[in-house]
């Protein structure tokens, strides 16, 4: 039995030099992967990840001044025109998030915060009406007595 060495290693070249040879590994760079690396000076994994959606805070801000309106359009009469402040907060958010490409989300609470900011004023306005309708019609005076 004779030992037969085996073959030589295929000799380094550069790539296209039309010798065949596959360039070393080492050195060369990765394929291109998911995502791109962190800002330099920012360890990986920290911070908020990229082209993740955010809710708008206008459109927040409009739903829960929405919710707030008719109640106080009931209860309070004048203080339901707040509602107009959930009408334009929710009109605001709602272009921003539309003219942001995809980065805010809140469209729906932008919405509903414009409905009911309407349904808050109007009740604001009929109970205001309401209000001064009673105050002005009769003597003006208030008689509390029970028997």
């Amino acid at each position: 039995m004779s030992y037969t060495p085996p073959p030589p290693p295929p000799p380094e070249g550069e790539p296209g030099d039309g010798s065949g040879a596959t360039p070393p590994g080492y050195g060369t760079p990765p394929p291109p992967g998911y995502g791109t690396p962190p800002p330099p000076g920012q360890p990986p994994g920290t911070g908020q990840a990229y082209g993740v959606p955010k809710n708008s805070t206008k459109a927040v801000v409009a739903l829960v001044v929405g919710l707030i309106s008719p109640i106080l359009g009931l209860c309070c009469a004048f203080f339901g025109l707040v509602g107009i402040v959930a009408v334009v907060l929710g009109r605001q958010a709602q272009k921003e998030i539309v003219g942001s490409g995809g980065m805010l989300t809140g469209a729906g609470m932008a919405k509903a915060g414009v409905v009911l900011g309407i349904i808050g004023a109007v009740l604001g306005v009929v109970m205001t009406i309401v209000n001064v309708v009673l105050l002005t019609s009769g003597d003006g005076s208030f008689n509390f007595t029970t028997y």
